[in-house]
């Protein structure tokens, strides 16, 4: 039947094909990562992500207040120490924040003017808002397959580390740690991710419901890219 559901290798290849969404294909996006962009644009586009990654925690801790799964809520809780930070056991590790605000200082700005979000775009805010909201009240597996664009983050992430160091040689090196703890973390969300959503979702209607989740999210950060390239301009 047309209606029924597709297997789990077909749903999730139309999860994946949802990448040609994804904002690596953004022009501002693209000019950042092949060399075009001035200073500050770069500054602009740090300054106004930085929301974004404070951001990101609050949406998990969302997560963890709707789920009512220990297992998912063990893994999950993960997240929320990879951005903020924990000291356990004598293990100390910074978080992506710090590793954010390292990045700003990398490229010029301040700890201060990044953390007081002078440079921050109303429309840029009112997105990444709008995912935080959609987490605090969708159920918790519908926040979960949001989360499936980290599907896609790994290649942007290379693509900084591979295209940043040679275009922007003014930027110092160390700052771009962020991106190289990334790729490996974004890996590990997925498979978590991935698998919720692959055993919830099991109708047609809610595999239909899931992408459109997808590309929600998808649109957010989208969106984002659109606030900047609006506010910085986009080079040729």
């Amino acid at each position: 039947m047309s209606d029924a559901a597709w297997t789990r290798a077909e749903f999730e290849a139309r999860l994946r094909e949802r990448g040609r969404s994804y904002h690596i294909h953004h022009p501002f996006n693209v000019m950042l990562n092949t060399g075009r962009a001035t200073p500050e644009q770069i500054r602009g586009w740090v300054a106004n992500r930085f929301y974004y990654q404070i951001a990101i925690p609050i949406k998990d801790a969302a997560v963890l207040s709707n789920c009512d799964d220990r297992a998912v809520r063990r893994g999950w809780v993960q997240r929320i120490l990879d951005h903020d930070g924990f000291e356990i056991g004598g293990v100390n590790d910074p978080g992506g924040i710090e590793a954010w605000l390292r990045l700003a200082e990398a490229v010029g700005l301040t700890r201060e003017e990044v953390e007081d979000r002078r440079h921050l775009i109303p429309a840029l805010k009112f997105a990444v808002d709008a995912y935080v909201e959609f987490a605090r009240r969708a159920p918790w597996q519908e926040a979960v397959c949001s989360s499936l664009t980290e599907l896609f983050a790994p290649e942007i992430h290379k693509q900084r580390l591979a295209t940043w160091p040679e275009h922007y040689r003014w930027i110092e090196p160390q700052g771009l740690a962020y991106f190289r703890n990334r790729v490996g973390q974004a890996r590990r969300d997925v498979e978590q991710g991935l698998a919720v959503t692959l055993d919830h979702f099991d109708t047609r209607a809610a595999q239909q419901r899931a992408l459109g989740i997808l590309q929600f999210k998808l649109d957010i950060l989208w969106a984002m890219n659109d606030a900047m390239a609006l506010k910085y301009g986009v080079n040729a």
